[in-house]
């Protein structure tokens, strides 16, 4: 995630890549406008999907660099705050056919440390690698419960930036130090809302990403499916995951923050949690009403942003209408 500060004259500029995050003004190629109600899609082909997979060996994956350190200095893009008075959505988690074990309770709240508890999120969570600006990127993501039994949940950046669709983008739930133990998943189309698509907006840095069957299953039917929650409101306890590769992390494992979340007091309209995780845990998901022993919750943001003053604060966007609109189209697709 990248952190940004207040200029003098009161815009918010990038200053470092130290957390997850991308805020910019940019003008996307694309035509969506900042009121459609339209997802942004990227179909992937067939061809495409053989050569991501193909491409991403286990010394390219430990050496892809987050993607948040690639990026260079931008201004904050137009904010429109989430639609609001939508009905709360609920959808429960799935069991994979073979559950992970669970190790027990871990710290309350926890501003970065490894997840050492066990359970789903172990499956569920994953880093994401693809190609940007001709340079091998990471983020983070989430396998989430859907009709397709193939939709992946990360953030608007880690599938689109600076109007262009990244490219040999692949998912690896349970990422080890290079190893894929439940595979690599090459996504067959990327998705994200239409204001991250029109203006990049921060307040919408919601991605998402339908992935190709590997060796004839789907893949929640290997990794299991977190469940989601929109609408669901503000000021809840809050687990966030992610893979941070960037010092002092090596993206070689899983680490997560709790705590009771806020929202974000300054200028957008996100939650708030007191975390450390750096680079590469953009788009890794944040959870209110989880279980530490079975790794399961329910899903309402993704680690997009921070302040370079507020150090050890991370912000994620709020899952309303339109965040529920993607997952919509995402998981019929």
């Amino acid at each position: 995630m990248r952190r940004h500060r207040t200029t003098s004259a009161g815009t918010l500029l990038t200053a470092g890549a130290l957390l997850t995050g991308a805020l910019t003004a940019a003008t996307p190629a694309t035509a969506a406008t900042a009121d459609s109600d339209t997802t942004a899609t990227h179909s992937v082909s067939p061809a495409e999907q053989r050569d991501a997979a193909a491409y991403w060996t286990p010394e390219r994956m430990r050496g892809a660099t987050p993607l948040d350190l690639l990026l260079g200095p931008a201004q904050l893009g137009k904010l429109k705050a989430p639609q609001a008075g939508g009905e709360t959505t609920t959808v429960a988690p799935t069991a994979p056919r073979s559950a992970a074990s669970a190790a027990g309770p871990l710290s309350f709240p926890q501003a970065g440390g490894g997840w050492t508890s066990g359970g789903a999120v172990v499956k569920t969570s994953g880093r994401v690698f693809f190609t940007f600006d001709g340079r091998t990127a990471s983020c983070s993501a989430n396998a989430v419960t859907s009709q397709n039994q193939s939709t992946v949940i990360t953030a608007g950046h880690c599938v689109k930036y600076q109007g262009s669709w990244h490219t040999d983008w692949i998912f690896v739930p349970a990422y080890a130090d290079g190893d894929a133990p439940h595979g690599q998943w090459a996504a067959t189309k990327t998705l994200t809302t239409p204001r991250w698509e029109a203006s990049e907006d921060i307040n919408h840095d919601i991605g998402a990403a339908v992935v190709a069957p590997l060796g004839g299953r789907k893949l929640t039917e290997v990794t299991g499916g977190q469940g989601l929650q929109f609408n669901g409101g503000y000021n809840k306890a809050m687990y966030a995951f992610g893979f941070p590769a960037a010092d002092p992390y090596d993206g070689s494992k899983l680490v997560y923050c709790s705590g009771n979340s806020s929202k974000d007091f300054l200028l957008s309209q996100d939650h708030g949690l007191g975390c450390d995780m750096t680079g590469g845990s953009s788009g890794g998901p944040w959870f209110t009403g989880f279980s530490e022993a079975a790794g399961t919750g329910l899903q309402v943001s993704v680690n997009s942003f921070g302040y370079v003053f507020l150090p050890n604060r991370m912000f994620g966007p709020y899952f309303g209408n339109e965040a529920q609109a993607l997952y919509d189209r995402a998981q019929t697709s």
